[in-house]
């Protein structure tokens, strides 16, 4: 038998090299992935529809002027509160247009031609009074001659008729003198000074309903037409959110279906499906894609008092509820990825990762709820990396 004694030397050649072999071993070995997990656990699931909204009035009353006039100054400001039967505006009559010198001297010509013709229809007035009073003494004269028989019946009906014929004429000469002062007054007043201001009773406008005032176009006195609009009134108590939703989305709401009405500057507000407009629209989203949209009216059920601060024309966030489960099994939506034509997650259990493949009822931007495949108090690994495969070796992130 024979013995090799090895150097001193020798042995520390060997250690070195079974140490070098153990450092390759451990530097090339697989490492562990870092990973983050969530807990699965059992709550309420909501499936809903997202989309941005708008606030308004279900009635806005627009007080218009009624007549051409002149309208005094507002004391109304937006905000204002009105009831019912307040006056909101005062409109009084407008003043005479300014003439020109030509416009002048043409208003001068017919003050004196109707001055003038005042005087003829004066003349004729006396004239056929003259006439009426012949006619009467002609009348008498032949009625004493025809008592004598000295004048036929038939000449005395002819100076009957004279007479009713004088009266006639009486009065049209005197009705054509009224008509010729009417003119002379017209004639003056279109010499009338401009600047001498009108007059005439104010006119009162009125609110029709009780709010607010929303806008008031015209707040300083102006000269108006028929039509304006003087302001705007509403009640803030009756609003409604109007959101613009796809077609594909809107098939799915009913009447009554129940709204969140988010994103304001204030607690959340409960709020249902009035109605769903029967016409679409084409609309061109910020990506330049043209889409089909409908517009939906969501009635806000909440008190007034909830939604204090809440005004005309406001943006909201609304959040169609679609779908809604109890106790249902909540997976952190970054924990899915397709999978076979399903979707699975990764499990973490102990120290290694397990594929699972999982049955979904639905989902919604942050959760989705699991039929089957999983249980509550699993933890599923969040947004897995490309690392990361069945079995694989996993450890939590250090946070």
């Amino acid at each position: 038998m024979i013995v090799l004694k090895l150097s001193k030397a020798t042995w520390a050649w060997a250690a070195v090299g079974a140490a070098a072999v153990a450092a390759l071993a451990w530097a090339f070995s697989p490492r562990p992935v870092q990973v983050e997990v969530a807990e699965i656990r059992q709550g309420r699931f909501e499936q809903f529809i997202e989309e941005d909204g708008q606030t308004r009035l279900k009635d806005r009353y627009t007080v218009s002027a009624p007549v051409a006039a002149r309208l005094a100054r507002s004391t109304l400001r937006e905000g204002d509160a009105v009831a019912a039967g307040d006056v909101v505006a005062v409109l009084t009559p407008v003043m005479s247009s300014m003439i020109d010198d030509r416009s002048a001297r043409e208003a001068v010509a017919r003050l004196r031609a109707a001055s003038a013709g005042i005087e003829r229809a004066t003349a004729r007035l006396e004239r056929s009074k003259v006439s009426l009073e012949e006619a009467r003494l002609e009348l008498q004269r032949s009625e004493r001659l025809a008592g004598d028989g000295f004048v036929s019946a038939s000449r005395l009906d002819t100076v009957r008729l004279a007479l009713a014929a004088a009266q006639r004429e009486l009065q049209t000469a005197s009705a054509e003198r009224e008509v010729a002062v009417q003119e002379r007054s017209l004639a003056a007043a279109a010499l009338r000074p401009a600047g001498s201001g009108a007059s005439g009773r104010p006119l009162a406008v009125r609110s029709p309903v009780s709010g607010v005032v929303l806008k008031v176009p015209l707040q300083s006195e102006a000269t108006i037409t028929p039509g304006t609009p003087l302001l705007d009134i509403g009640d803030l108590a009756q609003m409604e959110v109007m959101a613009e939703l796809l077609t594909t989305d809107a098939v799915q709401l009913r009447p009554g279906t129940r709204t969140v009405i988010e994103r304001w500057g204030g607690p959340p507000l409960q709020g249902q499906v009035r109605r769903v407009e029967p016409g679409a629209f084409t609309k061109v989203s910020a990506l330049g894609v043209e889409e089909q949209r409908v517009k939906v009216l969501i009635d806000i059920v909440d008190a007034s008092a909830a939604r204090r601060g809440l005004g005309d024309g406001f943006r909201v966030g609304v959040r169609v509820i679609t779908n809604s489960v109890d106790g249902a099994l909540l997976i952190p939506a970054g924990a899915l990825f397709p999978h076979d034509g399903g979707f699975a997650v990764y499990l973490m259990e102990g120290s290694r990762a397990r594929l699972q493949r999982v049955e979904l009822g639905g989902r919604n931007g942050t959760s989705a709820w699991a039929r089957n495949g999983v249980a509550a108090g699993q933890r599923v690994i969040l947004y897995p990396p490309p690392a990361v495969a069945d079995n694989k070796r996993v450890r939590l992130r250090a946070s």
